[in-house]
């Protein structure tokens, strides 16, 4: 039996400047002008922002500095929410192969349609023209054999377009390209590598991979003489849970006080917990994040002795790991808080301990849920959000 040549049928979609897009869409005035979200914090830059140097995550007072006319609007996660399901399921309607990155990106393997819906670029195609019909959203699609090089394809393509990487053709169109294209090379091992004479992909390709071993240690020397090579065997994974869930805050860079901060972080509990049990699931890390005034950032983690969603109980644990970094806050300021839980398993996976009082806790929960589900995400909400942005704050809860 002969094996036919490869195919390039991977494609990773990715949408464009999704914040900033979504805002232009719902607002025709802003479109063709230079757009961010944020709050104190760029999250997201339209097009037009980034070509005058706005980037995230840049301080506002920073982006209006290099981009005078720039409109900066608070974000709408909800609105945020609805297009990236709109999305999905255009994605999930072009094939079952749908590995989600986040919420707004994904793998999509169409190797199997080739007799039915035709070549995977023709596929890519149809789906860009749904997604802009459909969501009203640009949205930048890569196609090629790997999903390392769909990856690098897209975002070559952005924005708003389509490359198809020719199989017998990849290392040809890998190799130029800036050695910040290999995912794992940021800042510290882009400096690394340039302080050796390495800019491209291609340098180093040209390499021992025992010399990238020695360079950048042994896990991100192999990884990297791996990608260079365009060696990707992971396929496209479907149904892959998600180990851990989560949600940040940007701070901007103006004080924030004690009771600020609680209030923030009760905010992201209450949203990770939500999501937690929207998915049926149960976990045991809590993780609160933090960065700086500086740019550097730090975790504290506590695993608890039995899963759970239950917000009051996470909420007791994250207020718990943000008393500790009090002293460090004062010294060195905040500009981003997050909270994420992990070791995460299904519900039904693990017989859920009953201490005292979870039972209402859950009734709560679940009638919160309930309201918000029926009315949206703003109808209900603990009371340390009351009022908030009209500055009223609460205390945080105690250890």
């Amino acid at each position: 039996m002969s094996v036919g040549p490869p195919r390039a049928t991977i494609l990773h979609a990715d949408l464009d400047s999704f914040y900033a897009s979504v805002e232009q869409r719902d607002a025709p005035d802003l479109r063709g002008r230079p757009v961010a979200v944020g709050m104190g914090v760029v999250l997201a830059a339209s097009y037009e922002a980034k070509a005058m140097g706005v980037s995230t995550p840049m301080a506002e007072r920073d982006a209006r500095r290099r981009c005078p006319g720039l409109v900066v609007r608070r974000p709408r996660f909800e609105a945020y929410a609805q297009a990236s399901r709109q999305v999905f399921d255009i994605f999930h309607d072009t094939t079952p192969l749908v590995e989600g990155l986040s919420v707004d990106e994904a793998f999509l393997d169409v190797g199997g349609l080739w007799r039915i819906a035709g070549p995977p670029v023709e596929i890519a195609q149809r789906l860009r023209g749904r997604v802009a019909h459909e969501v009203g959203l640009a949205i930048s699609v890569g196609v090629a054999r790997t999903k390392f090089l769909a990856k690098v394809a897209s975002g070559v393509a952005k924005p708003d377009g389509l490359l198809t990487v020719d199989p017998e053709d990849e290392l040809g169109f890998l190799h130029p390209l800036p050695v910040e294209k290999l995912w794992g090379v940021g800042r510290v091992t882009a400096a690394k590598l340039a302080a050796r004479g390495l800019s491209t992909v291609g340098d180093v390709a040209a390499l021992d991979g025992d010399v990238l071993v020695a360079m950048l240690g042994r896990a991100s020397g192999r990884h990297l003489h791996a990608l260079a090579h365009n060696r990707d065997p992971r396929p496209v994974e479907v149904g892959r849970r998600r180990r851990s869930i989560g949600a940040q805050q940007a701070l901007g860079w103006r004080p924030t006080s004690r009771d600020d901060l609680g209030t923030v972080l009760l905010r992201l509990v209450d949203r990770v917990a939500r999501r937690m049990r929207r998915a049926d699931r149960i976990g045991r890390t809590v993780t609160v994040r933090f960065r700086f005034d500086d740019l550097s950032r730090a975790t504290r983690s506590h695993s608890l002795p039995h899963r759970t969603d239950s917000t009051r109980t996470l909420s007791t644990v994250a207020a718990a790991l943000l008393r500790r970094m009090d002293a460090e806050i004062e010294e060195r300021g905040i500009t981003l808080l997050g909270v994420s839980v992990g070791d995460l398993v299904d519900r039904g996976a693990q017989q859920l301990s009953l201490p005292f009082g979870h039972a209402e806790t859950a009734e709560l929960d679940e009638a919160l849920d309930a309201v918000r589900d029926r009315f949206g995400s703003s109808a209900i909400g603990l009371a340390a959000s009351v009022g908030s942005d009209a500055g009223f704050t609460v205390p945080l809860l105690p250890d």
